[in-house]
């Protein structure tokens, strides 16, 4: 058998749909609508228009808006929220963070009182209301050891998991094709080091194999 990876065929469809799944997870509608135009298939109203919605709540959590991705999304998914209260929970964090970020200490000290300590019945959310609570003992919050939730990597983790969320409920793939042949890779690559050691190849790096 010929392990030459140049020397397997690849169907151009199957591309094509790998990159279009890609796009369409992302919400890059524009990008979508030409590139489907240029391969020569069709994209439903209703997939662009649910695209649209996606767009606006994901940029709503990524902007600092996140009641506003709650109402939103709400309205795409009624009952996604009330079953996934974890990512209730981030959501309405993200809001409290927003108004630390404002200087706004004593509306956010509200806010948990009503929206985040509700949470705190469970175990597994009172360190991390406390987490969020110890942001309101610092001047310069974006110095104290809690700054990283208060970063943009955050809210957009956020973010990616409300589209992933929504995606999911909606019967479409939570994750892209894409992402789906990454995970795969490195999974067998990882299975492949463990049968054999030290004569395995390196383990997967999507930013090496881009590379060559």
């Amino acid at each position: 058998m010929d392990g030459d990876p140049d020397n397997i065929s690849v169907d151009e469809k199957d591309i094509h749909n790998v990159v279009l799944s890609y796009l369409v997870h992302s919400c890059y509608k524009e990008t979508v609508t030409s590139f489907v135009s240029c391969i020569g298939i069709n994209q439903s109203v209703d997939q662009l228009h649910h695209m649209d919605n996606r767009k606006r709540i994901y940029d709503s959590a990524v902007n600092g808006d996140a009641l506003t991705a709650i109402d939103l999304t709400e309205q795409l998914a009624p009952d996604l929220l009330q079953k996934n209260k974890d990512l209730h929970f981030e959501l309405l964090s993200l809001q409290f963070v927003e108004l630390i970020c404002s200087r706004k200490s004593e509306e956010a000290l509200e806010f948990a009182r009503s929206k985040l300590t509700p949470f705190g019945v469970l175990d597994k959310y009172v360190q991390k209301i406390q987490d969020f609570l110890a942001l309101l003992a610092y001047e310069e919050p974006e110095k104290s050891p809690m700054f990283h939730l208060l970063s943009l990597e955050y809210r957009e983790h956020v973010a990616d998991n409300l589209n992933r969320a929504i995606l999911g409920c909606t019967d479409l793939p939570s994750y892209s094709a894409l992402e789906r042949l990454i995970q795969q890779t490195t999974v067998v690559q990882q299975q492949l080091n463990k049968e054999f050691g030290k004569d395995a190849h390196p383990p997967f790096s999507l930013k090496e194999f881009l590379k060559g």
